[in-house]
C-alpha cells in the first residue's frame, strides 16, 4: 500500500511538475545531464543572503527525474543554503540505500527511496539535486558521483 502511495506521488509530480520554468533573472543556475538515459535539467536559484527564496527548473527526462526535480524545488525553497546542502546529503544517502530515510524530514521525497533497488535509476533521482548543489556553489555544470 505504501508503494502505491509513493508511486502516486511520483506520477503526480511528473504529470504536474511544480516550479517548472526558467527564472530570469536568477542568482545562479546550473545544467545537469544523465548520459545513461538522456535526462537533462537546468536548475535556477534565487537567494536573499543565505536563504533560498525561489527555485525553478526546466528540462526533460523520465518520470523519476522530473518528479525528483519538482519535489526538490518545493523542499528547498525557504531553507538556508546550508539546510539545502544538508538535505542534499540526506537524499543522496537515502536513495542510494546508504542511510535509512527519515520520512519526517524527507516528506514526499521519501517516495524516491525505492530507486535504491534499481541502481540505474539512482542517477535519475539525484540529477536535479546535484544540479541544485552546483548552482548553489556557483558552478554552471553539475557533476554527479
Amino acid at each position: 500500500m505504501l508503494d502505491d502511495l509513493y508511486q502516486d506521488v511520483i506520477l503526480d509530480h511528473n504529470r504536474r511538475p511544480r516550479n517548472f520554468g526558467a527564472m530570469e533573472p536568477s542568482d545562479g543556475h546550473a545544467e545537469g545531464h544523465n548520459p545513461l538515459c538522456g535526462d537533462c535539467v537546468t536548475v535556477f536559484v534565487k537567494t536573499d543572503g543565505e536563504r533560498i527564496v525561489d527555485v525553478t527548473f526546466t528540462g526533460n527526462g523520465c518520470a523519476i527525474s522530473t518528479a525528483s526535480a519538482s519535489m526538490m524545488t518545493e523542499a528547498v525553497t525557504g531553507k538556508t543554503v546550508a539546510e539545502a546542502l544538508a538535505l542534499f546529503d540526506e537524499v543522496q544517502g537515502a536513495v542510494r540505500g546508504d542511510a535509512e530515510p527519515d520520512d519526517e524530514s524527507l516528506g514526499e521525497i521519501a517516495a524516491l527511496c525505492g530507486v535504491k533497488d534499481y541502481p540505474m535509476r539512482v542517477k535519475c533521482a539525484t540529477l536535479a539535486w546535484h544540479t541544485l548543489k552546483a548552482a548553489l556553489e556557483g558552478a554552471t555544470v553539475a557533476e554527479s558521483d
